[in-house]
C-alpha cells in the first residue's frame, strides 16, 4: 500500500474517502505533523496503491493494521474522511488494541443508500482517445450533472499515459464493491464496541450523519464526543480547514496514549 510518513512523536494514520487519495488530508497531516508522526495512505484501489477486486471493511482494516506492523508502530491515532471513517472505526472495532484514539469524519456506522450513480455514470461514460483532455474531461463530467467541485477533485485521479490519459483510481473495482462500500458488514457481535477515545465530527450542512444515526453511533463507539462545523457539507475538511484541522489536533492531544 502507498503511503508517506512524516515527522516525530506519537503516530497518526489518516485515511480518505471514496475517490480519494492520500492529499485529501495534507493539509491537516501539515499540522500535525508539527508534534507527530504522520502517516497518509492510499487506499488500496486508488491514488498509487494496488488494485484489488474485492474490498470490504475488514480487508481494508486488515491492511491499515499491517502497514503499522510494517512500520513497527504497536497503534496509532486514526483518522477518517467518509469511507476512510468507515475503514477507521472497522480498524476500532476489529484491533482496538492497534488504535489510540479515533477521529471519524462526517461518516456513520451504518449502511447508506446509494448515492454515487451519477458520479459512476459520468466517470464510466468518459472515453479516453488521443483528443482527451482534462479540460474535455472536466466539459463531460459537467455535462453528466455532477458538480463543479466534485469533478474537479475527480479529475485529481487522471493520469497521462503515452496514449493520453487513465484513472489511477481502478474504477471498475470501485463499482464491483460500491456495496460493501456503502454498507457496514462487519464479522463482530451487536454487542462489539470501541471503548477508547473517539470524536465524530459533522458538517452542519451535511445529510451523512444525523440525529437517527445517534444510537447506532454511541452503541459501537461509547466514548464519543460529537462536533459539528457549521457552514460546511460533506466536504468539512476543505471548506473550513483551520477549524477542521485544530478540532482534530486538540482531541489527539487531550488523547495521547
Amino acid at each position: 500500500m502507498h503511503y508517506v510518513s512524516h515527522g516525530q512523536g506519537e503516530p497518526v494514520l489518516l485515511i480518505h474517502g471514496l475517490f480519494g487519495n492520500l492529499d485529501n488530508l495534507k493539509n491537516l497531516g501539515s499540522v500535525l505533523a508539527q508534534r507527530h508522526q504522520v502517516i497518509r495512505v492510499d487506499v488500496p484501489n486508488h491514488g498509487l496503491s494496488e488494485h484489488w477486486d474485492m474490498m470490504d471493511y475488514p480487508s481494508l482494516a486488515n491492511a491499515m493494521v499491517e502497514l503499522l506492523d510494517q512500520l513497527q508502530l504497536s497503534s496509532a491515532h486514526v483518522v477518517g474522511h467518509s469511507m476512510g471513517g468507515k475503514i477507521a472505526m472497522a480498524m476500532a472495532l476489529l484491533h482496538p488494541s492497534r488504535v489510540t484514539s479515533l477521529v471519524v469524519a462526517d461518516i456513520a456506522p451504518v449502511s447508506y443508500e446509494p448515492r454515487h450513480q451519477t458520479v459512476f455514470a459520468g466517470l464510466t461514460s468518459l472515453v479516453f482517445d488521443q483528443n482527451t483532455s482534462r479540460k474535455s474531461a472536466l466539459e463531460h463530467l459537467l455535462t453528466s450533472g455532477i458538480d463543479e467541485g466534485t469533478a474537479q477533485f475527480l479529475l485529481k485521479n487522471l493520469q497521462r499515459i503515452d496514449t493520453g490519459f487513465e484513472w489511477k483510481m481502478n474504477l471498475n473495482g470501485l463499482i464491483r464493491c460500491y456495496d460493501r462500500i456503502i454498507g457496514w458488514d462487519l464479522p463482530i457481535s451487536a454487542d462489539v464496541h470501541f471503548d477508547k477515545p473517539t470524536l465524530f465530527i459533522r458538517g452542519g450542512e451535511s445529510n451523512y450523519v444525523t440525529a437517527e444515526h445517534r444510537n447506532d453511533i454511541l452503541r459501537q463507539f461509547p466514548r464519543v464526543t460529537a462536533k459539528t462545523i457549521n457552514g460546511t457539507g460533506h466536504w468539512l475538511h476543505a471548506q473550513k480547514p483551520d477549524i477542521f484541522n485544530r478540532i482534530v489536533a486538540e482531541f489527539i492531544e487531550q488523547n495521547q496514549g
